[in-house]
C-alpha cells in the first residue's frame, strides 16, 4: 500500500510538472500572438500611410504646379505685383499641403488609446479629409447624413483609422463615374449606436464575404491595380471589437456594400 501512495504521488507530481511546462509554452504562445497581432496591426497602419502619402504626392503635384509657373511667369515679367501674387498663392497652396500631411500623421500616431464620447459626424469629416485627394475627382460623391449630435464611445484616432479604411474600400469597389458612399448612424437602443458606411461599388460575391474580415484575405486579387494586403478590415474588427462594438456587412455583387458598425453610446 505505501509503495501505491508514493507511486500516486510521483504520478501526480509529474502531472504538474507537464502541467507546468504546457502552461510555460501556452503562455509563450501567447506572447508571440499578442507581438503578432501588433505587428500586423502596424503593417496595415503603415499600408493605409502609404495610400495617404501617394495620394498627397498627387495632390502636392496639382497644388504646386499652377504656383510654380505663374512664379516663374512674374520673375521672367519682372512684375513686383505678380510675384505678390504668386507668394500669396504659394502660403495658401501651401497651408493647404501642410494640412493633408497632418492629418497622415494622425493616422501613424501610435498613442495609447483614450476612449471618449466622439461627434460621429466630425469623425467621418476627419477621416474623408485624410484621404487627401478630392473624391469627386473620381467621380464619386460622399454624403454624410449622420446627425451632428450622435456620439459614440471611442478613441477619436482609431475610430478615424476605421472610418478611413472603410472609405479606402469603398472608393476601390467604385469603379463607374457615379459613385457614391453615404454615411448614417442612428441609435440602436439605448446604449448603442450603429454607423451605416453604404457604397454602390462592384459589390462583394457571396462566398467571399464570411471571409473579408480574416487577415490577408482580399477580394481585389484580379484587379492588380486595387490590389492591397488584405489587412484593413482586419484592423477594423478588431479595433471595433476592443471598443466593445461589432461590424457586419451585407452585400450584393454589381450593386454594392453596408458596412455597420455598432459602438457603445457616447451620451
Amino acid at each position: 500500500m505505501a509503495m501505491a501512495s508514493e507511486t500516486a504521488l510521483r504520478t501526480a507530481g509529474q502531472l504538474t510538472e507537464t502541467e507546468q511546462r504546457l502552461q510555460a509554452q501556452f503562455d509563450k504562445l501567447e506572447k508571440q500572438f499578442s507581438v503578432l497581432r501588433e505587428q500586423t496591426r502596424q503593417a496595415q497602419k503603415l499600408a493605409s500611410l502609404g495610400t495617404a502619402a501617394a495620394m498627397l504626392a498627387h495632390e502636392f503635384n496639382n497644388l504646386m504646379s499652377p504656383v510654380v509657373g505663374y512664379a516663374r511667369y512674374a520673375i521672367d515679367a519682372n512684375d513686383q505685383q505678380l510675384m505678390v501674387k504668386a507668394l500669396t498663392m504659394t502660403l495658401k497652396q501651401t497651408a493647404i499641403i501642410t494640412a493633408m500631411s497632418d492629418r497622415i500623421l494622425g493616422l501613424a500616431s501610435s498613442e495609447a488609446r483614450a476612449v471618449c464620447p466622439v461627434n460621429v459626424r466630425d469623425a467621418v469629416a476627419d477621416a474623408e479629409a485624410c484621404l487627401c485627394r478630392d473624391l469627386s475627382k473620381d467621380g464619386i460623391k460622399l454624403v454624410n447624413e449622420v446627425d451632428s449630435a450622435i456620439q459614440v464611445q471611442a478613441d477619436p484616432r482609431q475610430l478615424q483609422q476605421v472610418l478611413f479604411n472603410l472609405f479606402l474600400n469603398a472608393r476601390q469597389a467604385i469603379t463607374h463615374r457615379s459613385g457614391r458612399i453615404k454615411v448614417t448612424a442612428s441609435r440602436a437602443g439605448d446604449d448603442a449606436v450603429a454607423i451605416d458606411v453604404a457604397d454602390n461599388g462592384c459589390g462583394i460575391p457571396a462566398d467571399r464575404i464570411d471571409d473579408i474580415f480574416d487577415a490577408f484575405h482580399t477580394t481585389k486579387s484580379d484587379r492588380p491595380d486595387k490590389s492591397g494586403l488584405g489587412l484593413g478590415l482586419t484592423l477594423c474588427r478588431d479595433i471595433i471589437e476592443e471598443h466593445g462594438g461589432t461590424i457586419r456587412v451585407s452585400s450584393e455583387v454589381g450593386k454594392g456594400s453596408t458596412f455597420t458598425v455598432s459602438l457603445p453610446a457616447g451620451s
